[in-house]
């Protein structure tokens, strides 16, 4: 199993996959869906929450309204729930049913909004509901996970912290592109590091969040439709973007190595394997995010008729070529030990 990991390895952030024998580059993936809300999310939710909580804007009568597709929804929920908050949900059709239903069950409102906005996406029909409620009742409290300083301090203090740790000697680390809260964190933080780290950002092909044509996004997590406004591209030196298609090859590629990941990790490791072969060198320490793990995404991603209906019959046949030429592969080579 190609997997190294620190003592107290599902301690939050310590766990690290050793993608090399999947995808012949020496990618590590940084796996950070092992805690209670099981996304990365819940590190900028606890950020956020308690930031509220120092300068007393979140009091006992507030009422927490965020936007989210999905991952931060289930974390303020669970954070909302253990402190004694209410939380109200704005999200959208995209929205896994999974997620919806996790954060009703830990007691929070969800709505879902339907009507698309000018970019031809949700987030700005989301943002203008969040606003109205504001507006309307002076208990809510928006923590705006869009343009919250905290979402970012999350990483710079915890994330890119834990990946110094384990990879002294990194030299590129690739991440996805959101809010922008955990680019921009480990980029600032690496920025000061001892040594240079190139920082690749990833992004969804139809998101402007670097600019560019909006188009099509059916997978949550990635890509904005607005640019975000904690985006610094001062700190990024590239950008890759993924078509949604390569996306779910990925994932169903790493899933019959006995690996399921949402979405958002199939498009950073998409971006990095081909980065990685489009430079040609094996002497390069790099290290991916996976923001979340793949049972969320049972009924969307790692569904057929869904997968059909969006996409087409044919997505996965490159994907199933892979796996078997891998099966082949590894019936005539020698198995690598891995130390865990």
């Amino acid at each position: 199993m190609p997997v190294i990991s620190a003592p107290h390895a599902f301690n939050e952030g310590s766990l690290f996959v050793d993608l090399e024998s999947i995808f012949g580059h020496r990618l590590y993936l940084k796996c950070e869906g092992f805690n209670f809300a099981g996304s990365i999310k819940l590190k900028a939710a606890k950020e956020m929450v308690e930031s509220a909580e120092r300068e007393g804007s979140l009091t006992p009568d507030s009422i927490l309204v965020e936007s989210s597709s999905g991952n931060l929804g289930v974390a303020l929920s669970m954070i909302a729930a253990s402190k004694g908050y209410r939380f109200l949900c704005v999200t959208d059709p995209r929205c896994n049913l999974s997620t919806k239903l996790l954060m009703e069950a830990l007691g929070s409102h969800v709505h879902v909004v339907t009507d698309l906005d000018a970019g031809g996406g949700f987030l700005g029909t989301r943002l203008e509901y969040v606003r109205s409620l504001c507006a309307s009742d002076d208990r809510y409290v928006w923590l705006s996970q869009y343009t919250n300083a905290g979402n970012w301090r999350a990483h710079y203090r915890t994330t890119a912290p834990e990946i110094a740790v384990h990879f002294p000697r990194l030299d590129v680390l690739f991440l996805g592109t959101g809010t922008a809260g955990t680019l921009m964190g480990c980029a600032r933080y690496f920025r000061k590091w001892h040594r240079p780290v190139r920082i690749v950002a990833v992004d969804s092909v139809g998101s402007v969040a670097f600019g560019g044509t909006p188009g099509r996004r059916m997978i949550p997590g990635l890509g904005m439709s607005m640019r975000p406004p904690l985006l610094d591209e001062e700190y990024v030196d590239e950008v890759v973007r993924v078509e949604e298609a390569d996306t779910i090859r990925t994932c169903h590629r790493l899933a019959r190595r006995g690996f399921l990941f949402g979405g958002s990790t199939g498009t950073v490791v998409s971006a990095a394997t081909d980065w990685l072969a489009r430079h040609g060198t094996r002497d390069l320490t790099a290290v991916a995010i996976a923001p979340d793990l793949g049972e969320r995404y049972l009924d969307t991603i790692y569904q057929s008729n869904w997968l059909q209906d969006l996409y087409g019959e044919h997505l996965l046949d490159s994907a199933r070529m892979y796996t078997a030429w891998e099966e082949n592969s590894a019936s005539r080579t020698p198995g690598r030990r891995h130390r865990a």
